[in-house]
């Protein structure tokens, strides 16, 4: 094999790395004008890695490494300087030592969220109200909201979890949720609902999409893109990729094609998020709507 080979091979090989075989403990701060380092939310990933992979495919020599983390873990990392991009499912002013104003926030979908019980519960409304006490430990069993003579098990997200926190500013609204077990995986909660007729949980819209589980209407509005859209329905959070000031050289590039129609339209519907460019209105961090 001659030396051009291998240095075409090396190429390969290190893209293949930075892009699927990075993890959030080996994080180091960017350097290289063409390479960017994106860390955090894991349920903003996928999207994140997808609109990497054909960004790179366009421009030849830019390198963009994408791990996940948690939203926590972005904003912290983006603020240190040790990254290009923090990925993260709740705005910088929500998390706990992170200095807001000297990050810029860019918003780059939308994410809707459901409560989900197995399939064969005979039960598919819940008021807002009966999922607050639910998730509080006041109701324990399913009979209580016209359901099956049958213990509810609660499977909440981890501390620390976006999804988490946009589930309980919505809906518990500052009271205190009841201990429980805590999963951090999406996919680990689709199986344990799935695998327990009692449970409840709740999951990004992308992963309701099983025949062994189901996602309930809330005071008798359906968990849909377009009730999100218009804030019907109340439980959602924007994706954002915080950047520490403004975003600079291929950075802001990759963000500016992050919200280009090609993202938006394909990759953004495609992978289960709702386009920015779709909703009719805006949220702050303080959980105020308003209308476009």
């Amino acid at each position: 094999m001659n030396k051009k080979s291998l240095i075409s091979l090396a190429a390969v090989a290190t893209l293949g790395f930075s892009l699927f075989g990075g993890t959030a403990g080996t994080v180091h701060a960017a350097t290289d004008s063409n390479k960017i380092t994106i860390v955090g939310s894991t349920a903003l990933q996928p999207l994140a890695e997808t609109a990497a992979h054909s960004y790179m495919s366009k421009n030849s020599g830019v390198n963009i490494d994408v791990q996940g983390g948690g939203s926590g873990t972005g904003l912290s990392q983006v603020q240190s300087g040790a990254v290009s991009i923090g990925n993260s499912d709740i705005f910088a002013e929500q998390q706990s030592g992170i200095d807001a104003k000297k990050l810029q926030d860019h918003k780059v979908a939308v994410v809707g969220m459901a409560p989900v019980v197995n399939k064969s519960l005979k039960v598919n409304n819940l008021s807002m109200s009966q999922l607050q006490k639910i998730f509080t430990g006041k109701i324990t069993n399913w009979k209580q909201v016209g359901g099956p003579n049958e213990k509810i098990t609660v499977i909440n997200r981890a501390k620390g979890s976006g999804t988490r926190a946009t589930f309980e500013s919505a809906v518990l609204k500052g009271k205190t949720a009841m201990k429980t077990q805590e999963q951090d995986s999406n996919g680990t909660v689709q199986k344990l609902v799935a695998n327990t007729p009692g449970a409840i949980s709740y999951l990004a819209f992308s992963y309701t999409k099983s025949d062994k589980i189901k996602a309930l209407k809330v005071d008798n509005v359906a968990p849909t893109d377009k009730n999100v859209e218009n804030n019907s329905w109340k439980i959602w959070s924007y994706e954002h990729m915080y950047t520490k000031g403004a975003a600079k050289g291929q950075t802001k590039k990759f963000l500016n094609y992050m919200n280009s129609k090609e993202v938006q339209s394909k990759d953004v519907k495609n992978l289960g998020y709702i386009s920015i460019h779709d909703m009719k209105v805006t949220k702050n961090a303080d959980g105020q709507v308003t209308k476009k």
